[in-house]
């Protein structure tokens, strides 16, 4: 049995399939899930994760193979992230599922089962995928339950097939629609679901009812598009009447009924964040702040987190995964680890991706099953040990989080318009994070007057710099603490008390 989830967890995405190729490869023989040596369990187990999203378990598509083996503009995309590229890389897309049991080259039901007891000795959560608006376009149901699709005719497959494609069985054609995002071309290697239908959401139950008894979370892909909303304006009549209730609101009641602990986790886009959570999602993407990291200054952030601080509990905050750019390219040396350090230290769940902690910078198409070779970064290994050795503590975790101002630090000097600021308290433990997200130099002071420091000298431990400072109390009250960073640098401060003999040392290194 796993551990129950704490607040703010910190989940590491893997992608099944190359991981395990990596290690087939490291060790000399073949890996599975059932075969993982422990060594990686207790290298996953250090970093202090809460939980594992094991990416793509499930059965893939050979139709959905065979289309991105044919496809020249994936062709080109393999042939860019792994030069020595074969077609016999090429495994399907995770997200054209064929089948929702896990996929037998990767060890099958015992495999996942033996991973998930492995992680749970170390503490550790097992999420898993869930793909709601489509399936692969070989999946059984196509035949036995055609009901639980969007169809059209024989002229629209014959004049428009690109969006159309026929389904033959026992001498009977039938016409369906491919999956697909309103504002997209559709994926030609799955069919559309309708969200509509009674009996497809009778399936999905089933189906997260066997997903659950699995792991302990599942993360739905593109959640947004079986809303009843977005459904209705992307598919009209032929998705029928609008139901009562929302997909969401059936499924996620249903399950929970049998798994009360089980989390939902949305990958959701367009500001329809707080629309999911109101269905029942305990986490959504907060792909609002992913794109203010990547394109706007830090006032813009600070702005995104001035939201309610019930409501950004419930974010799932990222700076990288398999779907975007890697950070090290998407931001640049630097800018990355200024936000990793605020995505790590914020209220909500952080995400971190295979490979982010050792500063990868290859973005690898979710069709291949082999990964190139690629150096590690030492410095940027060492910088993610110390912060995910920091958010390790309770207070990020149990403790009270609140938003800091960032005042001028004298006259005629606007650089703190370029510091982030934000608290957590839990008891007698305080942190402080302070980022300036810019590429020059920033001063401002930070007040702190209902931190309970007046008459008291404290240390200032920066957990990310190893440095120790002594303060006064009553000048971080008001005005506040003096900050003064260099272009995408950090505090992480540490507060304790100094004894009142102590004199006031200089800043030392440890």
């Amino acid at each position: 049995m796993s551990p129950s989830w704490r607040k703010n967890p910190l989940i590491y995405e893997i992608n099944a399939w190359t991981w395990l190729a990596a290690l087939t490869q490291k060790y000399g023989q073949p890996v599975t899930l059932g075969s993982v040596p422990d060594a990686e369990f207790d290298g996953l187990g250090g970093w202090g994760f809460d939980g594992v999203w094991l990416m793509g378990v499930w059965e893939r598509s050979p139709a959905g193979r065979n289309i991105a083996l044919n496809h020249p503009g994936l062709q080109e995309e393999f042939r860019r992230a792994l030069p020595d590229f074969k077609p016999e890389d090429v495994v399907g897309s995770p997200y054209a599922v064929r089948n929702y049991t896990v996929d037998a080259h990767l060890g099958g039901p015992a495999g996942l089962a033996a991973f998930r007891q492995q992680l749970a000795t170390r503490g550790l959560r097992l999420v898993l995928d869930f793909v709601p608006n489509h399936v692969a376009i070989d999946h059984p149901w196509l035949v036995s339950h055609p009901e639980c699709f969007i169809q059209g005719t024989k002229d629209e497959s014959d004049t428009r097939p690109d969006q159309f494609f026929d389904k033959v069985d026992s001498g009977r054609t039938r016409v369906y629609t491919y999956g697909r995002d309103p504002h997209f071309p559709p994926w030609t290697d799955t069919a559309q679901v309708n969200a509509f239908s009674p009996a497809l959401r009778a399936r999905a139950v089933d189906t997260l009812h066997s997903i659950a008894s699995q792991c302990d979370a599942v993360r739905c892909d593109m959640a947004m598009l079986v809303t009843n909303r977005v459904f209705a304006q992307t598919w009209g009549e032929r998705a029928r009447q609008i139901p009562p209730s929302e997909y969401w609101e059936v499924v996620i009641s249903a399950v929970k009924a049998e798994y009360p602990d089980f989390k939902f986790l949305a990958e959701v886009y367009w500001d329809m964040e707080r629309e999911l959570l109101q269905q029942g999602f305990d986490y959504t993407y907060d792909k609002r702040l992913y794109d203010r990291l990547q394109n706007d200054p830090a006032r813009a952030v600070v702005s995104h987190l001035e939201a309610d601080p019930a409501y950004q509990e419930h974010m799932i905050r990222f700076i990288e995964n398999h779907d975007e750019r890697r950070a090290t390219v998407a931001l640049g040396a630097g800018r990355d680890l200024a936000a990793a350090v605020l995505i790590a230290t914020l209220s909500g769940a952080a995400m971190l991706h295979e490979g982010q902690l050792v500063g990868h910078q290859i973005k690898l198409p979710i069709q291949l099953g082999r990964r190139p070779p690629e150096p590690d970064n030492a410095q940027v290994e060492t910088f993610y040990r110390m912060l995910l050795g920091e958010v390790r503590h309770p207070a990020y975790h149990d403790g009270e989080w609140h938003l800091r101002e960032c005042n001028p630090a004298w006259d005629l000097n606007a650089s703190n318009r370029s510091l982030i600021a934000y608290t957590w308290r839990l008891g007698d433990e305080r942190r402080l994070v302070v980022v300036n997200y810019s590429p020059t130099s920033a001063q401002g002071r930070v007040p702190l007057p209902d931190f309970d420091l007046a008459k008291q000298k404290w240390t200032l431990h920066d957990a990310m710099h190893r440095v120790d400072y002594a303060r006064d109390g009553d000048e971080m009250s008001d005005p506040g603490l003096y900050i003064d960073l260099l272009p995408w640098q950090a505090h992480i401060f540490q507060f304790a008390p100094l004894p009142p003999a102590t004199e006031q040392p200089p800043a030392t290194r440890q």
